[in-house]
């Protein structure tokens, strides 16, 4: 089934909005990519957690995304599939590596191969998913070579994900603004 994609800054309210569109009354399974690196990782984490209703289910997942949500929706009978967020899920990679691996071919080609891997699962899945990403292109390059790493591999997986999207929305602000497809912008 064709799935949405969720994109804006930081703090822009697209969890929030994402969250919504996954529908609170529907049977969701919150697949959760942060890891707990310091408090104030724990804060946000927790701030997503305390604004679930407690009747959504929870896959925390590592590096592999593929295999853990297709085998949740083989068990449990779920209706949405909502992913916060691929950005997480990208820095977590780039995190467990040394700094020598960020920029490397092999980082790059591992993430950017799950990447598809899920892109085309969730294509065939009779699930709709909502995915969560944050838009890297709204700031300026990065002060670090790990943020500009980081920027890179994460602009390449949200087009990849865009790409095969039925939807895209922008958040800014907390307002979603639906973007174009790129057949219909005019855009070849």
């Amino acid at each position: 089934m064709p799935y949405t994609l969720v994109t804006g800054g930081v703090r822009s309210g697209k969890s929030a909005w994402a969250e919504r569109r996954a529908g609170f009354s529907r049977r969701v399974l919150y697949v959760a990519t942060g890891q707990i690196w310091d408090a104030e990782m724990q804060a946000r984490i927790d701030l997503h957690r305390n604004r679930r209703p407690a009747s959504w289910g929870l896959l925390e997942a590592g590096e592999d995304l593929t295999n853990p949500i297709a085998d949740a929706l083989r068990v449990d009978g779920w209706e949405v599939v909502l992913l916060d967020c691929l950005s997480t899920w990208v820095s977590t990679i780039l995190l467990n590596l040394p700094e020598e691996a960020w920029r490397t071919d092999e980082t790059r080609q591992r993430v950017l191969t799950e990447a598809h891997h899920l892109a085309d699962f969730l294509q065939k899945s009779p699930v709709p998913t909502v995915l969560v990403t944050n838009e890297t292109g709204l700031g300026g390059v990065a002060m670090t070579p790990l943020g500009r790493a980081f920027q890179d591999l994460l602009g390449e997986v949200n087009q990849l994900f865009a790409a095969q999207a039925e939807e895209v929305y922008l958040v800014v602000s907390g307002r979603p603004l639906r973007l174009p497809s790129i057949e219909g912008s005019g855009v070849e």
